[in-house]
């Protein structure tokens, strides 16, 4: 039976997923009005003067040394690579059809986890992820244009590997710091850089930009780029890195859920099954066990 401990980072990890579920139908709707690359900076950089006020009133001294290398990688992920992939895919498919490519992201992150030592899931976690990651990609060939997987769902796939290498260097750094620690340095390290190419890349068309499109920027940077890891970050240190990963497979049906009302997509009984069916793996996944290096 899973400990109160861990039942906690679920429920932690659950909350993380639904804030990170609402930033494709909010980036949706922000690149209507704003460049990918723009919107990436300008989330990264409201919510990194948030991150620089949070370390400075809580005192906290900057990461070790030997933290900085994966520091640096975390933070190109997190600030830089995921945000503008997913931006730029968005531009092209609609909110609901991205959420189901960003569905194999818990097996992608089981694998990282594995791959650089920090976990050793075992082989019924294996089944479980590779069947619940299977009945995403299924759905995405439904759904995708005579049965295939356009440029779109492509760089969708790139954000993937971006997004699990990112959730898992999170995690890893979680267990040995708080996790709003974790993303308050990334955030606060890259400030001077976000900052500049928030500047640098101001739209001359600012005046035109509706109320909403500045509310989809203002939650993309407080929730999507800093709340959501404050939370999942602080799940994955209790819970484990593959276990609350493989949670991320609810994220593409809250995504296609949050697309009708957000973006005016439309919901139908086939998506509602398959989300069944992945809902299903979820909680047999739970019950499997991980060993933690």
């Amino acid at each position: 039976m899973p400990s109160p401990h861990k039942n906690l980072g679920v429920a932690l990890g659950l909350a993380g997923v639904l804030c990170f579920a609402s930033t494709a139908p909010v980036t949706r709707l922000a690149v209507r009005w704003f460049d990918p690359v723009f919107l990436t900076m300008a989330r990264a950089t409201i919510a990194g003067f948030i991150a620089l006020t949070v370390v400075i009133v809580m005192k906290r001294k900057p990461p070790r040394r030997e933290l900085w290398p994966k520091f640096m990688v975390l933070a190109f992920c997190v600030i830089f690579a995921y945000p503008v992939l997913l931006a730029l895919a968005l531009r092209t498919v609609p909110a609901s059809h991205g959420g189901v490519v960003l569905g194999i992201v818990p097996l992608a992150i089981a694998a990282m986890a594995a791959l650089l030592g920090y976990e050793r899931p075992s082989a019924g976690f294996w089944i479980v992820s590779a069947l619940g990651a299977a009945t995403v990609i299924g759905f995405v060939l439904r759904h995708g244009e005579a049965g295939t997987i356009g440029s779109g769902d492509l760089i969708l796939l790139v954000a993937v590997v971006a997004g699990a290498l990112a959730y898992t260097l999170s995690g890893h750094l979680s267990t040995g710091m708080p996790g709003w620690e974790v993303i308050s340095w990334q955030l606060a390290i890259f400030l001077p850089v976000t900052l500049g190419a928030t500047i640098w890349l101001w739209p001359s068309h600012v005046a035109e930009v509706p109320p909403q499109a500045w509310g989809a920027l203002l939650w993309v940077a407080l929730i999507s780029q800093y709340f959501s890891f404050v939370l999942y970050n602080a799940a994955m240190a209790m819970g484990g890195v593959a276990r609350i990963g493989q949670l991320m497979l609810l994220q593409p049906f809250v995504i296609v859920a949050l697309s009708v009302p957000i973006n005016g997509e439309r919901l139908d009984l086939e998506t509602i099954l398959f989300a069944a069916a992945v809902v299903a793996a979820v909680v047999v996944g739970q019950r499997m066990r991980v060993k933690r290096s």
